[in-house]
């Protein structure tokens, strides 16, 4: 798998068309209808106009596969942590590598935004997710008893740390080398 974050060459014989951008206003409706199908409680179309309209402290993704929205993903600055606020693909395009492909964009857009740290919460029953986030190097700290109010379930709690250090970028490179993904060549969108 070859994916350009932010974009839209053709990187692939494989996989001509795929690409990470930046979310914008008129992407919300293609990204509400993969929120509807993976969460029992979505978001609303104001809640991701209010994200995507901070541009400093937040930053938002979809990933494209010839056009067409397959998945999106969104992280929040607080200081020195970055904060993953949610990151799914649709149901017809999972088990493909491209949660890889979004958590990778995350990490380096964290990293360009000067992130020491990443975190997030995961449903305790979710091990694929799970799975995913230890490859990135995110291990447990904790539980938020019910967090997930629309069933009660727990959240697991997951930190990557010193996302910053050398070993952490070299992990990130050999994911991104199995994996066929390759760093966006245009500049950061929030410059």
């Amino acid at each position: 798998m070859a994916i350009v974050h932010g974009d839209s060459r053709q990187v692939s014989d494989e996989l001509p068309n795929l690409a990470i951008l930046p979310m914008r206003k008129k992407d919300i409706e293609g990204v509400l209808s993969i929120e509807k199908l993976v969460h029992p409680k979505p978001w609303s179309y104001n809640v991701f106009l209010s994200e995507i309209s901070n541009t400093k402290e937040r930053s938002y993704s979809t990933l494209r596969l010839n056009g067409e929205i397959v998945g999106y993903s969104g992280v929040m600055y607080i200081l020195e942590d970055a904060h993953i606020t949610n990151i799914a693909v649709s149901p017809a395009h999972q088990g493909k590598d491209y949660g890889s492909a979004l958590m990778f964009a995350l990490v380096t857009e964290a990293l360009k935004h000067g992130s020491k740290n990443l975190t997030l919460e995961v449903r305790v029953t979710n091990k694929p997710a799970q799975k995913l986030y230890t490859n990135f190097g995110f291990m447990p700290v904790g539980i938020r008893k019910g967090y997930y109010q629309e069933n009660n379930e727990d959240a697991m709690i997951m930190w990557a740390y010193d996302i910053d250090s050398d070993q952490y970028r070299e992990r990130i490179a050999k994911i991104a080398s199995a994996k066929g993904l390759i760093e966006r060549s245009k500049a950061s969108r929030w410059f």
